[in-house]
């Protein structure tokens, strides 16, 4: 079974202004905003293609939202969710039942399912596995997950792909087994001796608390094709820091 890194989505308090940063420092470019959401989830979202990938802005219009609970939780805009794809969903629910993980949202048709987990279960973040059907193309026809041409709006010239996503967490290493657990596969360690985990197209790396913030999504890794002009652009809108790492909707953003 493989299973792929999709999406990294943020929760913060203006989509619009984060998804202009995103595109003055990263080039990117909004290609979907869903219309569901609103009235099924009080979020509003922008979804800003990273090569094959998405970085989705979602942000509360309404009072007493889970997003809006979760982003005063989080202490302000931050990451929120670790969106995956995989080629065999019933194996993976079976093991999440397995596990007693609770599902917060699940969806099953003919041509996709999804299944969303609970943070406080899965620790760190949400996590979510989703399928389609069919096979795999080049773009991949996640049309679940976003409508339209979306790969119209792809621009690659200063970033191509999102590589890692870092979790963080006073006790890393069990975190890290626990996200073991539930995706099958195994816990190594980077360089750095932080816990890591490999799938198909990305790393999932699990570090200690180190902001002030609690537990959560807290960094990503993006695969730079000019880092110049993605570091230039960054000192100029005053997020980039002196240890080379840029601020994105509370998130950390390292470039490699």
């Amino acid at each position: 079974m493989w299973i792929r890194l999709r999406q990294i989505a943020l929760i913060v308090n203006d989509a619009d202004a984060v998804a202009k940063l995103a595109s003055d420092v990263f080039g990117l470019e909004v290609a979907f905003e869903d219309p569901h959401l609103p009235a099924a989830f009080g979020l509003q979202n922008r979804l800003l293609p990273v090569g094959t990938q998405f970085l989705e802005l979602c942000a509360p219009v309404r009072e007493n939202t889970a997003g809006g609970r979760y982003l005063d939780r989080r202490g302000g805009d931050g990451g929120y969710m670790v969106i995956c794809q995989v080629d065999d969903h019933p194996p993976r629910k079976a093991r999440v039942q397995e596990l007693g993980i609770r599902v917060v949202a699940a969806r099953d048709t003919d041509t996709y399912c999804l299944m969303q987990l609970h943070p406080q279960d899965t620790g760190g973040s949400f996590l979510e596995m989703d399928w389609h059907a069919g096979p795999d193309a080049d773009p991949p026809l996640w049309t679940h997950a976003i409508e339209g041409d979306w790969w119209t709006k792809v621009h690659t010239d200063r970033v191509r792909a999102i590589v890692a996503a870092e979790i963080q967490d006073p006790e890393p290493e069990q975190l890290a087994a626990r996200w073991s657990a539930i995706i099958q596969e195994p816990v190594a360690k980077d360089d750095a001796g932080n816990a890591t985990i490999r799938i198909d197209n990305a790393t999932l790396r699990f570090v200690p608390c180190s902001d002030g913030r609690p537990s959560g999504l807290g960094g990503i890794d993006l695969a730079a094709t000019d880092a110049a002009a993605v570091r230039a652009a960054a000192a100029k809108a005053g997020v980039l820091g002196d240890d080379g790492v840029i601020m994105l909707g509370g998130v950390r953003v390292r470039l490699v």
